[in-house]
């Protein structure tokens, strides 16, 4: 059971990096049901057009494509569907701080699979 599993599975968004200027960088866990993370494990995303707003306190991930589960049935997920992502309180307020006042964006940059086996995902403060 104490097998560590590699995380080979990592989905890059390169055209941020050139578009945006980072100024800091935060990992967030995403919610996420049964078949999008069978979908990720599979490398079936997408972060080419996501981008995260606040809603009611929370920080939500829209426009990410996580393509329907090849097995799936009937409950298979939505692929664009809006996701919370899992951050602290304090680093929440924080950056909606920022955002509000300073103007700065929130970009996903990277998605990956944890040691141990956890959806998270990189955002970047641009």
């Amino acid at each position: 059971m104490g097998e560590k599993k590699s995380s080979t599975v990592e989905i890059i968004n390169r055209k941020a990096k050139h578009e945006y200027h980072f100024h800091s960088e935060l990992e967030a866990g995403i919610l996420l049901t049964g078949t999008e993370i069978k979908s990720v494990r599979e490398s079936n995303v997408n972060l080419r057009d996501a981008y995260c707003t606040f809603k009611n306190g929370e920080l939500i991930i829209n426009s990410l494509y996580i393509g329907e589960y090849k097995y799936g049935n009937l409950h298979n997920h939505e692929p664009r569907r809006p996701r919370k992502l899992l951050l602290k309180k304090a680093e929440l307020r924080k950056w909606e701080k920022r955002v509000k006042e300073k103007g700065y964006t929130i970009v996903p940059y990277r998605m990956y699979i944890s040691e141990r086996g956890l959806a998270k995902v990189e955002i970047a403060l641009a």
